[in-house]
């Protein structure tokens, strides 16, 4: 298990994708994340299973590659996060008619009970630290459809 509390299998080396304007799928992702070794390490394991993922270090960099044009099928959103927090990216994004329908898995080692993070996140799925990489998978199916996740 590595420091970012992600059991992993290395998979083999691919670069990242990076940027906007590219078209919604249902194997697409926007995840964001400011620890570097954990966006580094999920990215890198999604990439492996099959699905595009981009990649943010804050709410305003992820803004930024929505506004641009981005549609991913699902966002990662962590909560404590430097620049802009998952809060203030949530509440902008529930409250922009272009982006409010993308379905969100909160990703997060925060303490708050479910009810408490819907009541302050809306409709989101929670994905608790440490990742569990089966556990979100299968969510990632239910939430994308079941094309989304390599079997």
């Amino acid at each position: 298990m590595s420091h970012t509390g992600l059991q992993l299998p290395r998979p083999d080396e691919a670069p990242l994708e990076e940027g906007a304007g590219v078209h919604t799928s249902s194997r697409r992702l926007l995840f964001i994340e400011d620890d570097d070794a954990t966006r580094r390490a999920l990215a890198e394991a999604l990439q492996a299973d099959g699905f595009h993922v981009v990649t943010a270090a804050h709410g305003r960099e992820a803004l930024e590659f929505l506004r641009a044009g981005l549609r991913p099928a699902a966002i990662l959103l962590d909560v404590m996060m430097p620049v802009m927090d998952g809060w203030d990216f949530r509440y902008i994004q529930l409250n922009d008619p272009a982006l409010r329908n993308i379905p969100v898995l909160l990703v997060t080692a925060s303490g708050f009970s479910p009810e408490t993070i819907r009541k302050q996140f809306g409709d989101v799925e929670l994905i608790r630290k440490p990742i569990r990489y089966a556990a979100l998978r299968e969510t990632l199916r239910r939430v994308c459809g079941p094309d989304s996740s390599a079997a």
